[in-house]
């Protein structure tokens, strides 16, 4: 018996090894004559750059910010319109936002200061007082020192900062009762 289960386990292992083979070739028979190379996914192109600003043309005056004489503040642009006549031309500058911001809306200019010493303790100038956020002044000044660093984050102070040079054009443009909108 140990002979023939042996010549049973020769002739299926050469049956097998002909399956092997013939399906080898049919699959060799079908297979395309170069391989076939995965696809990878094309890589999105590069985003182009931000656009800078042109200096001689102002940024946009943002869209829903009224109309007619007015300061216009963007919180999130951290920038600053000042729309005068129709025939004057709009001075844009950027700034740097305090840490309590004003709720969206119109304000009118409601006091203002030559010379004081802002929350932060630095003294500032031509402070252009508008809008009253958890017990702050809010307000746009310029620090007679000429800098213009980002507020404490810990501190809550009201100051909106810019330049000595915008300060004195904000100054000149917002007098008492002036109006400010605040936009996002």
């Amino acid at each position: 018996m140990a002979r023939s289960s042996s010549g049973i386990v020769a002739g299926l292992t050469a049956a097998a090894i002909v399956a092997v083979g013939f399906l080898g070739y049919q699959a060799s028979a079908t297979a395309p004559a170069a391989p076939v190379r995965a696809v990878a996914p094309p890589t999105p192109a590069p985003s182009p750059p931000a656009a800078k600003q042109d200096p001689a043309k102002p940024a946009p005056v943002p869209e829903g910010s009224g109309t007619g004489v007015r300061v216009v503040y963007s919180v999130g642009q951290k920038r600053v319109w000042l729309v005068g006549e129709a025939t004057q031309p709009v001075k844009s500058f950027t700034v740097v936002p305090s840490t309590v911001h004003p709720k969206p809306g119109s304000y009118p200019v409601s006091s203002r200061s030559g010379a004081v010493t802002g929350s932060d303790g630095v003294p500032i100038e031509h402070v252009v007082r508008f809008a009253s956020t958890d017990g702050v002044a809010v307000g746009f000044s310029a620090r007679a020192d000429g800098q213009t660093p980002e507020p404490d984050p810990s501190k809550k102070t009201g100051g909106i900062r810019m330049t000595r040079a915008d300060g004195d054009a904000m100054w000149a443009f917002a007098t008492i009762n002036s109006k400010i909108v605040v936009v996002p």
